[in-house]
């Protein structure tokens, strides 16, 4: 396949290294290479099969928008655009491409939101809950993409949300706890990333996936499909 990478920072630039590896063709480009969009006109995306995102909220939409309406796939690992997911879900079904969004792209991180889905229902049990997110000094949001993540699950599963302490200390990856305490006992749930491989790899995986597909998908509901 050929492949735009949108985004050379640590986990773009690791996403670029995999793809090579898997055999695709890459183009990678940084914040500086796609000034005014000039890396998503539809002249640069005419050979492109799948576009990753891994670039930042303020440039995220506008790199969705460009790619989708040519019918250039994406992958999009970029957080902080999702209070525009129905309207980017419209342009995906109005021009028929495929699309595929996640909060975390790792595999250990999607098994933990079924470990959060199943402990969801002690929330009404009466356990009291808390998430702590530990992420690098240079991440941006907070609290991060994948607490909300699994708290929108916890909340599906029992109509509760967690208090979030967000956390940025030296170069952690991304570490996830969620505390759950009653009278009785107490639960320690938690995921800690050894590095940004696994995000990166899923989303290339996610990449092979959908390069044939139509629709828009959350990763979290096709990761058991991937090779």
């Amino acid at each position: 396949m050929n492949i735009l990478v949108l985004g050379r920072g640590k986990t773009g630039s690791l996403v670029e290294e995999i793809a090579r590896e898997r055999g695709h063709n890459v183009r990678a480009v940084d914040e500086f290479e796609n000034v005014g969009g000039t890396a998503v006109r539809p002249e640069a995306l005419s050979n492109i099969d799948v576009a990753i995102d891994f670039t930042a909220p303020s440039a995220v939409l506008g790199n969705i928008e460009a790619c989708v309406r040519v019918g250039t796939r994406m992958v999009v690992g970029t957080t902080g655009w999702y209070e525009h997911m129905q309207h980017v879900r419209k342009l995906v079904q109005k021009y028929e491409t495929g699309f595929v969004f996640g909060a975390n792209f790792s595999v250990g991180v999607n098994l933990f939101f079924e470990i959060a889905r199943a402990v969801a229902p002690a929330l009404n049990l009466g356990y009291e809950g808390h998430m702590i997110e530990r992420h690098h000094v240079q991440k941006k949001d907070a609290p991060s993409g994948t607490a909300v993540a699994i708290n929108n699950v916890l909340k599906a599963g029992s109509g509760k949300v967690l208090e979030i302490e967000s956390v940025r200390e030296g170069n952690i990856v991304g570490d996830h706890e969620i505390r759950l305490d009653s009278v009785n006992d107490s639960l320690l749930l938690s995921h800690s990333a050894k590095s940004r491989r696994g995000f990166a790899e899923g989303a290339v995986k996610a990449a092979e996936w959908i390069h044939d597909k139509r629709g828009f998908y959350d990763f979290k509901d096709v990761w058991r499909e991937l090779r």
